[in-house]
């Protein structure tokens, strides 16, 4: 596992990700985007909010995972704004 800050938003709103169907929370890490396993959108708040919500910005946060399957297995993530 690795830990680093990372850009955390929406893949399909926020990072042109279009393997899956609706709002799933995504990391980038290397400029490259990877769907999130182990947190929701949704745990950090509404993804919608126009503010602060995953679907409208692009968020930082410090992420704990390995990328594996082409997916990021996250076992712990802080946002850090």
């Amino acid at each position: 596992e690795v830990t680093q800050v990372a850009e955390i938003s929406c893949g399909q709103c926020q990072f042109e990700l279009d393997s899956e169907d609706g709002c799933s929370l995504a990391v980038k890490i290397d400029n490259k985007a990877y769907f999130v396993d182990g947190f929701n959108i949704d745990d950090f708040g509404d993804a919608h909010d126009e503010k602060i919500g995953f679907c409208n910005v692009v968020r930082k946060g410090e992420i704990t995972g390995v990328l594996k399957n082409g997916r990021f297995k996250a076992s712990a993530l802080t946002l850090v704004e």
